[in-house]
């Protein structure tokens, strides 16, 4: 019987990665898996991408192998970079790895050496001297890393400082998201490359109703069944490898091509499931691991349903009320419905179950209408404000025009996009490939003993039957699990991680962290007094300079820590937002740290409706 150590090795029974299979900077070539450049624009928040650099550059740069651009490879390093622009004149660099399709078990690569071609952009440390590299991950799972360089890593590298030993910041497209190759995708390459079929497909799945738990339950049953056999099949033998145990072997294929020895590494929501899992894999590989809005990753590998996820959901909704009720109707438009926040809660789900009952249509013109019904509101509005407070003053003014009997603003904001879709296809392949999924699985023969296991978990919530759609295909998912990995009680690393987190975060809660830095010895948390997803959703100097002193000098707090957040900018406009940080700046250097979270508080996250 093979026996290993499962502290150091927790993938159990399988081979360490083949390290022969990594190959840097090679092109990605033109094949029917190619992505057009079209689509990826299209992809997870890639607009900023072309807003900084220019589609015809990007175009270039990471797509035509006829065009041969300068290149770098840094000492010690075995990657090719390509320059591809610069951000506050601090240079970016473009560049791909090609990792093996299966890290664990090199014989079903074969034949024909089956791969990913991983994306990554780089952004130069302020600091000539900076030897290390952070890596980054933005969630989801579907998040694109390479986008949050471009959008975000400037804000970042604010946070972290520009003195000695800064890092260089790295965004990675995980195997199967955005413009890492092949990609994780219900609809074959080929048809993918035609608009009219895609666009026919997207209407079929548009059609199907995912509402109402029970009386939906019939189409969605059937629709999940013949989706997901689509699903094992487009992308091919690659389908069943996207995974975050694989991903977390591509980050050990990163950390060697760059000559790193040890992973800085900064993960958001689901990237602290990667973080988790790379930490669990590859502890004597751990530097400077941050963990911000925490996952409980038992739950992710282990359980069919999340049951911890939604722990703190209707608290910030709550939260949400009350702070609106505070700020009065000046500030938040919907103070004038209510005189308490409870009874502004109790208002808010009141008009969303009568759009239930009867939605509302709009008409702006021939190409632009449709209908705003109840579950758009709530999915769609609702649940993705209450990951940004600094919406909140937005939001409130939709609601506050929707119930008064004006629907346009609303519709033009929320109403013709799911807040979620850019990311979708990629959160189901990596979701359901490391959980609990398939038939076999979840042990349930129809329809109704699924609703059975669905309606008392959905009840727990308001907001339960937001998954309605994802449980249904995660029960259907056709394709076999391929990784042995298992969280552990209890992992030494070779450096303590800092985990972050609000006191009320909307669907990575308090409790989560906690669990999470009760397995990883030494680890500490460090809290802001306040609601958001992740800490970047809430300003405060007392929190960023805790991630400054464990990036740079691997310094955590003696204890767990609470900060305050940096004033009460809960439906605050955004210009006084801005002078009420600046005001309390105590020099030129702490502004800077102010406005770039105040940057990253308004618009981190992914919603169909955003302002800056």
């Amino acid at each position: 019987m093979l026996t290993m150590d499962c502290e150091s090795q927790p993938l159990k029974g399988i081979n360490p990665p083949d390290k022969s299979g990594y190959t840097a900077h090679q092109p990605i070539r033109d094949t029917p898996q190619r992505t057009s450049f079209k689509l990826i624009m299209d992809s997870f928040l890639l607009g900023a991408l072309c807003l900084v650099l220019g589609r015809s550059l990007v175009h270039a740069i990471l797509h035509d192998t006829s065009i041969h651009p300068r290149t770098v490879t840094y000492p010690g390093e075995s990657i090719a970079w390509t320059p591809c622009g610069t951000i506050n004149n601090r240079a970016l660099e473009c560049a791909n790895l090609t990792v093996p399709m299966d890290h664990f078990n090199a014989t079903n690569n074969l034949p024909d050496n089956k791969h990913f071609t991983i994306a990554m952009v780089r952004l130069r440390s302020p600091d000539p001297n900076a030897t290390k590299t952070m890596l980054l991950n933005p969630g989801g799972p579907g998040g694109s890393g390479t986008s949050m360089i471009y959008t975000k890593g400037a804000q970042l590298h604010t946070i972290l400082g520009d003195g000695p030993g800064t890092p260089h910041l790295l965004g990675f497209d995980p195997r199967g998201i955005n413009m890492s190759i092949p990609r994780a995708s219900c609809i074959p390459p080929e048809v993918f490359e035609n608009t009219d079929l895609r666009r026919d497909i997207g209407a079929v799945a548009s059609s199907i109703r995912a509402k109402k738990t029970l009386e939906d339950s019939g189409e969605l049953w059937a629709w999940t069944r013949a989706w997901a056999q689509a699903c094992a099949e487009a992308p091919g033998p690659h389908a069943a490898y996207i995974n975050t145990p694989q991903t977390a072997a591509d980050m050990v294929a990163i950390l060697d091509a760059l000559g790193q020895k040890r992973l800085y590494y900064w993960g958001f929501s689901y990237g602290t499931v990667l973080g988790q899992t790379f930490a669990t894999m590859y502890p004597e590989r751990v530097e400077r691991v941050i963990i911000d809005g925490v996952a409980n990753q038992v739950d992710w590998y282990t359980q069919q349903l999340d049951a911890e996820m939604m722990t703190d959901t209707e608290r910030v909704l709550e939260g949400f009320a009350e702070e609106c009720v505070k700020a009065g109707k000046e500030r938040c438009k919907l103070a004038e419905m209510a005189g308490s926040g409870e009874e502004l809660v109790e208002v808010i789900l009141r008009e969303i179950e009568k759009l239930k009952e009867d939605p509302v249509g709009v008409y702006i013109n021939s190409t632009v209408y449709g209908v705003l019904d109840g579950w758009k509101v709530m999915n769609d509005a609702v649940f993705p404000a209450l990951y940004k407070p600094a919406t909140w003053g937005d939001l409130a003014e939709l609601l506050a025009a929707l119930f008064n009997g004006n629907a346009t603003p609303a519709f033009l904001e929320f109403g013709r996009k799911g807040a979620w879709d850019s990311i979708m296809e990629g959160f189901k392949f990596v979701t359901f490939n490391d959980g609990v999924s398939g038939p076999e699985r979840w042990n349930v023969s129809n329809r109704h003993e699924l609703v059975d296991i669905l309606l008392p978990f959905f009840n727990e919530s308001i907001f339960g039957d937001t998954h309605l759609d994802v449980y249904f295909s995660k029960q259907a998912w056709a394709l076999p699990k391929t990784h042995t990995y298992e969280p552990r009680s209890k992992v030494r690393t070779a450096h303590p991680l800092l985990v972050l987190t609000t006191t009320y975060d909307p669907v990575c809660p308090l409790v989560s962290a906690q669990k999470a830095s009760a397995v990883f010895e030494g680890s500490r948390i460090v809290e802001i007094k306040g609601y958001g997803h992740c800490s970047l959703a809430v300003p405060s100097t007392c929190l960023a300079r805790h991630v400054r002193e464990y990036v740079l000098h691997g310094k955590l707090p003696k204890g767990d820590v609470k900060c305050d957040r940096d004033g009460n900018l809960y439906f605050a406009k955004p210009d006084n937002a801005t002078s009420m940080l600046k005001a309390v700046a105590v020099d030129d250097e702490d502004q800077r740290l102010r406005l770039a979270q105040l940057e990253l508080a308004r618009d981190m996250w992914p919603s169909a409706w955003r302002h800056s």
